[in-house]
């Protein structure tokens, strides 16, 4: 697969026809000497349609890691509001007007399983769309010249529309395709695998569930019917890997920037405290610090690991400095590092928390079920397995195996936290428990050096939409515009 991202990001620039074409949200010139709609297939589109899916989380999680502290700016310091304006390229310029395309050409040569495919990646990019800024444009965002203005959907509908689309792939992954057109090289996640395509619709929708079990609108149970059709290993993993000539964003961002003194990130507290056993002492006597944490991080051989409070200027949460970097060759900062989306070990956190919830377990309750406990040690597991990290010692120390009685929510969440490091899906599960300390153990909010700034001691909660977003449909943007602290709609 490595060796298909090559020709994907040649492939990339194609597609930007496409989405340049009068069928297009933007009004974008076509550039002279490329291709027309007509002339590219569906699987010369899937590749760069994949990867501006991907990149666009990544996109997202620039802004998001920092406000989930998992990482601090250079130095400890902690973000401010956002536009987010890198997802919004990548979801309104390359993906979405291209995936129309790829729907319409599965039409008109009843290519069942492309246009499943095409569903499912239209409701990835939509699900993080609306979870960063509350309403967005869609049902009138691809009429081109018949509306340059299209009105925003509320977050409601486009949740509706995410579950139509992954009831329709479902249903067209699991009929016959009698087009004859296999699905090509052009699938850099999972290489035309059928079966796995399925796996990762059904996993999901059980994500997207779980974001309106709160909210009462999906109930535990019904997360559960899904993730039970969801991913079975860790070989399902939604990821795509980069190579030597095209590296990963992460590493070309933190390790190489850091390297050349340009501006990077610095690992945050909260991700470190949650592993180095000081929001959760080990009790063993055996184990130091969760085995990931090396994956994910260096301290450069110092006898703690001190990770960045957010805003703290530098310090950690002892008042000392910190001392955590991103490590060079990480699980995520290697140059051929995949990027991550949804995951075999999120699926089981996911099953997790809703058979918890399931069983009349809330933010406090202590004890649940065999089903609840069980998918959380297998989710333990599939992580250290991911990380490739010895786990036994670990996942045997009784801050870790508490047993049925003793689970609590704070240790699913915990769990999921550090497995799903870098995944802007985090930033959705912490405004689902409002940013709660009983939820996510030890979690404070950012520290000001100017405590008049603007929403001090409020946690952001959506990105703002992009200034050129505003310049072309302004009257449209100013009507759903919200604070960046205000909930969305799935948080009221």
């Amino acid at each position: 697969m490595k060796k298909i991202i090559t020709k994907i990001m040649l492939l990339g620039f194609l597609s930007v026809v496409i989405s340049a074409c009068s069928e297009a949200y933007f009004d974008v010139n076509t550039p002279s000497g490329t291709v027309e709609e007509e002339q590219l297939r569906m699987n010369d589109l899937l590749g760069p349609v994949i990867y501006r899916t991907v990149t666009g989380q990544r996109s997202a999680e620039l802004s998001f890691g920092n406000y989930t502290q998992y990482f601090v700016s250079d130095g400890g310091g902690a973000a401010g509001e956002t536009t987010a304006s890198g997802l919004w390229s990548n979801v309104y310029l390359y993906a979405l007007p291209n995936l129309k395309t790829i729907k319409e050409k599965a039409a008109e040569a009843g290519a069942v399983h492309y246009a499943a495919i095409a569903d499912i990646l239209t409701a990835m990019n939509l699900g993080i769309a609306t979870d960063t800024w509350d309403n967005i444009p869609y049902s009138q965002a691809a009429l081109g010249q018949d509306n340059l203005f299209p009105s925003f959907d509320t977050q409601q509908s486009i949740y509706d529309e995410i579950f139509k689309l992954l009831d329709s792939a479902i249903a067209g992954l699991q009929s016959a395709d009698n087009s004859g057109i296999s699905i090509g090289n052009g699938d850099i996640i999972y290489d035309g695998d059928i079966n796995k395509w399925l796996r990762a619709a059904y996993t999901v929708k059980a994500r997207y569930q779980l974001h309106l079990v709160n909210k009462g609108i999906t109930s535990a149970n019904d997360v559960l019917a899904s993730i039970a059709n969801g991913f079975t290993s860790n070989a399902d993993d939604f990821q795509m890997l980069f190579d030597d000539k095209n590296i990963n964003p992460w590493y070309s961002g933190e390790i190489l920037a850091r390297n050349t003194g340009n501006f990077h990130h610095d690992i945050a507290s909260q991700l470190v405290s949650s592993m180095n056993g000081d929001y959760y002492p080990f009790e063993s006597g055996v184990v130091e610090i969760d085995p990931r944490l090396p994956r994910f991080a260096t301290n450069d051989g110092a006898a703690e690991w001190k990770g960045y409070v957010s805003g703290g200027g530098g310090l950690a949460p002892d008042g000392t400095d910190a001392n955590t970097n991103f490590v060079e060759n990480g699980f995520y900062t290697s140059i051929d590092s995949p990027l991550l989306v949804i995951s075999y070990a999120e699926a089981k956190f996911i099953e997790a928390e809703a058979a918890f919830l399931a069983n009349g377990g809330n933010t406090t309750s202590t004890g649940s079920n065999t089903a609840a406990y069980t998918a959380y040690m297998e989710g333990i597991n599939a992580s250290m397995s991911k990380y490739g990290v010895d786990g036994t010692d670990y996942m045997a120390d009784t801050a870790v195996d508490v047993g049925e009685a003793g689970l609590m929510l704070n240790h699913i969440m915990k769990e999921k936290y550090i497995h799903n490091f870098l995944n802007p899906e985090t930033f959705v599960d912490f405004r689902r428990y409002n940013f709660s300390d009983d939820v996510f153990k030890g979690l404070t909010i950012r520290e000001e050096e100017d405590s008049e700034g603007d929403y001090s001691g409020q946690w952001f909660r959506r990105a703002s939409y992009p200034s050129t977003e505003l310049n072309r449909n302004g009257d449209v943007v100013e009507a759903n515009q919200q604070t960046p602290v205000t909930p969305v709609w799935w948080e009221q």
